[in-house]
């Protein structure tokens, strides 16, 4: 019941940045728990970054320090700031919804935004 549209992906130099954002649209009650994921070739699909509705957030340790993600429940939107980015952030990033719908706990998937970092 609800669509994510992903935009901010690209290549980029090692040491550069990259934002991610990622809206939701759709029919829903609570938008809870926003997040990325990413998942490189090759390997299992990770946790990068999660926020919840009160703005705790959550990091992998591979990017603490290093990425920063914010939201805007105005916008129902989630961000990825993405600094000093390393060739093995390389990998498809995926928005992730956790919503409520029909007072019943549902999911969302983005589409995916390729980040390609070089060398």
């Amino acid at each position: 019941q609800v669509q994510l549209v992903e935009s901010g992906g690209g290549l980029v130099q090692a040491g550069g940045s990259l934002r991610l954002s990622c809206a939701a649209s759709g029919r829903f009650l609570k938008i809870n728990v926003m997040g990325w994921y990413r998942q490189a070739p090759g390997k299992e699909r990770e946790l990068v970054a999660g926020i919840n509705s009160g703005g705790i957030t959550n990091y992998a340790d591979s990017v603490k320090g290093r990425f920063t993600i914010s939201r805007d429940n105005a916008k129902n939107t989630v961000y990825l700031q993405m600094n000093s980015l390393k060739p093995e952030d390389t990998a498809v990033y995926y928005c992730s919804v956790e919503y409520v719908y029909a007072f019943t706990p549902s999911h969302s998937w983005g589409q995916g935004t390729q980040v390609t970092v070089s060398s």
